[in-house]
């Protein structure tokens, strides 16, 4: 076993509305990501994946608030720390977070350099210009990005280029936790690829020493990450390897999901792909029993009433249900 980069230990957060009502959008949640290792975050929309990257990073503002848990990163605990010290002295240097449209986080009446010198001087204030220009150049031609991309406005940047630039931007201090949050979301088919294949080279050649990276798309995770965990209205229902949560999913919901993907090579003419009935559970009121029981199709009167554990079996996989494995498979094979 591998150092461990950042280890969350049963994580709860919520957002308290104009109303005052508690929204319970991460519940329980846990996991740890080794050096080197990346882990995919997957889930339809709504699911909790965004706002548990927000939570990692231990920067609380209403209307997202801090419950209870723990986030450990390189072996110290962020949890409960001022807002202004997680910015000063976790941010940036021990975890990077690539939002949601990053390509539109840029703003237009600045160049790309004024971003690195803002980045740099918010922890190194005495670091002269001249060595952040040196050391960003390095950066970028090590990344394949053009040097002259730094004197360039966002609006002189394609999709693609912005986006690789907001990345290379976010991770300049080398941090140790990379969150991404769909990055190649938007993007064309060869952007897409570029960025992916930029993320890997931050890896590879150690400028992130972990990464954690959240999509709805399962198949892309199976290309970009080590293992992958899959959340449902707030909390993780399945994790394992890549491998095995795209070929052999064993909740039903991870199952539903990897059955909503059409596969070219198989053919697509005349296929119908399957739909989940109902929505997501309110999460101002979450169910007693398994969240996803009402829109699952094995389900019975205990899934809706009864706490549902953690199942661990095999190496690290587990997986939220109250039947067992072999039941489980047993209902897919008769689909």
């Amino acid at each position: 076993m591998g150092k461990v980069m950042i280890e969350v230990k049963d994580l709860k957060t919520k957002y308290v509305t104009r109303n005052h009502e508690d929204v319970y959008a991460v519940d329980g949640v846990s996991f740890k990501i080794e050096e080197g290792k990346s882990l995919g975050v997957a889930g339809e929309s709504g699911c909790g994946k965004s706002t548990l990257a927000l939570s990692v990073m231990g920067y609380y503002f209403a209307p997202l608030h801090y419950m209870s848990g723990d986030i450990i990163i390189d072996g110290k605990s962020i949890s409960g720390m001022d807002p202004d010290e997680v910015r000063k002295h976790v941010l940036g240097t021990e975890i990077a977070y690539i939002p949601q449209a990053a390509m539109n986080a840029l703003n237009p009446t600045q160049k790309v350099i004024n971003f690195l010198y803002d980045v740099v001087h918010a922890h190194h204030p005495k670091m002269p210009k001249k060595d952040i220009r040196e050391m960003a150049e390095k950066r970028f031609e090590e990344l394949a990005l053009p040097k002259d991309v730094l004197d360039r406005y966002s609006v002189e940047l394609s999709g693609g280029m912005k986006q690789r630039t907001v990345i290379a931007v976010s991770t300049i201090l080398s941090p140790k936790v990379l969150i991404a949050d769909e990055p190649s979301s938007a993007l064309d088919v060869t952007s897409q690829k570029l960025v992916i294949k930029m993320m890997r080279e931050l890896m590879e050649k150690g400028y992130i020493k972990s990464m954690m990276f959240i999509t709805h798309e399962l198949p892309l995770l199976y290309n970009v990450t080590d293992d992958i965990m899959v959340m449902y209205a707030g909390q993780i229902v399945e994790k394992g390897t890549a491998k095995e949560l795209v070929f052999d999913p064993t909740h039903p919901y991870s199952h539903a999901l990897m059955g909503s993907i059409l596969v070219p090579e198989e053919g697509t003419r005349g296929k119908k792909l399957p739909a989940l009935p109902g929505t997501p559970p309110n999460l101002k009121h979450p169910p007693a029993g398994c969240r996803f029981a009402a829109r699952c199709p094995y389900a019975t009167q205990e899934c809706k009433f009864y706490q549902v554990p953690v199942k661990e079996f095999g190496e690290g996989r587990m997986y939220r249900c109250l039947k067992g494995i072999d039941e489980l498979k047993e209902a897919y094979s008769h689909e």
